[in-house]
């Protein structure tokens, strides 16, 4: 069998670099992360991952996300 495949660095760079972009856009807005998962109906847990760059969200999430915080999807991908 063969072992699922791991990301490569650029993959995980993006990845960080997404969160950390939804974590200034969050702060920008002064909402905690507590706030956005209320909104959002985002498990607390599963948001921190995302934030931290340890999980790549859907787009789905990512939509769920902005309308949260109350800005675009743009604003947290670029």
């Amino acid at each position: 069998m063969s072992r699922p495949s791991q990301p490569d660095d650029r993959v995980l760079a993006r990845r960080r670099a997404v969160g950390v972009q939804i974590r200034r856009v969050r702060e920008h807005h002064n909402l905690t992360q507590l706030d956005v998962c209320s909104r959002s109906g985002i498990d607390v847990a599963t948001y921190s991952r995302i934030e931290m760059g340890h999980s790549s969200p859907l787009l789905d999430t990512l939509i769920r996300i902005s309308d949260a915080i109350g800005c675009s999807l743009a604003d947290l991908v670029s």
